[in-house]
C-alpha cells in the first residue's frame, strides 16, 4: 500500500459487519466464512458490543454489498454447500499484522478503549504479552501513514488515554458531554445527510428486490 492511500470512511453498519467478520474468523474458525444468518446474529450480539444493535438480514445484505464494492469483504462458496458465505479482506487490503487486526477489530465492535481494556478484551483474538505490548501496537497504528487509530484527549481523573479507530467520519466518544451550540448548528446538516442516506437505501432496496425477483424466476 502506498503512503498516499486514504482510509475508507465506513458507516456504523459497515463497521459492525466488518468487525463481526474479523472477530469470528478468529474466535469461531470452524464456522468461518459466515452465512448471512450467522453474521446477522454476530452483529446483534448483546455481549462484547457497543452499542448493541438489532439489524435485520436485509440491512446486513445491503451492508455486505457496500463492503464488497469497497473490496473489504468477499463471498465464498463450495465444500458441498450452495449457501453463500462471507469473509473479510481487511488484512489483504491493508498491510496489517494479526495483533493490529485484533485491536482494530475491538475498536470496531466496542468503541473507544484504553490499552488496559483492549488487553483484557483481546484474549480470544490475539494473546498480547503485556499492556506495554498493546501500547506499542497502538502507537504504531497511530503513527503510520495513514494512521489507523487516534489517541483521544484524556479526561479529568482518567489515568489511561483511550484510543479510537479512524474508519468513521466522526470519532464517536459517547461518554463525553458535547457542547450544545455546535450540536444545534449541525442538526440541519445531519438531517440532510440522513435524507440522502434514506434515498440511497430506498434505491438499494429496490435493486435488491428486483434482483431477488430475477433470481426466483
Amino acid at each position: 500500500m502506498s503512503n498516499s492511500q486514504i482510509l475508507p470512511i465506513l458507516n456504523a453498519e459497515e463497521i459492525r459487519v466488518l468487525g463481526a467478520l474479523m472477530e469470528k474468523s478468529k474466535t469461531t474458525p470452524d464456522y468461518y466464512p459466515m452465512t448471512l444468518n450467522a453474521l446477522t446474529a454476530a452483529c446483534n450480539q448483546k455481549t462484547s458490543r457497543k452499542p448493541v444493535v438489532a439489524y435485520d438480514e436485509e440491512t446486513v445484505v445491503m451492508t455486505l454489498d457496500s463492503l464488497k464494492k469497497k473490496g473489504l469483504i468477499s463471498t465464498a462458496t463450495g465444500g458441498g454447500s450452495r449457501t453463500v458465505k462471507y469473509k473479510h479482506n481487511f488484512a489483504i487490503v491493508f498491510p496489517v499484522v494479526p495483533q493490529e487486526v485484533a485491536l482494530i477489530c475491538l475498536l470496531f465492535l466496542r468503541g473507544p478503549q484504553t490499552p488496559g481494556e483492549l488487553n483484557t478484551n483481546s484474549g480470544r483474538l490475539y494473546e498480547f504479552e503485556s499492556i506495554e505490548d498493546v501500547q506499542q501496537t497502538l502507537e504504531k497504528l497511530a503513527t503510520e501513514e495513514p494512521a489507523y487509530v487516534v489517541q483521544l484527549p484524556k479526561r479529568a481523573g482518567q489515568k489511561e488515554a483511550r484510543y479510537a479507530h479512524l474508519f468513521a467520519d466522526v470519532v464517536l466518544d459517547e461518554d463525553d458531554d458535547l457542547p450544545e451550540e455546535p450540536a444545534r448548528k449541525s442538526v440541519g446538516e445531519l438531517e440532510a445527510r440522513l435524507a440522502k442516506v434514506e434515498d440511497e437505501l430506498a434505491e438499494l432496496k429496490a435493486a435488491f428486490d428486483k434482483l431477488m425477483k430475477e433470481l426466483m424466476g
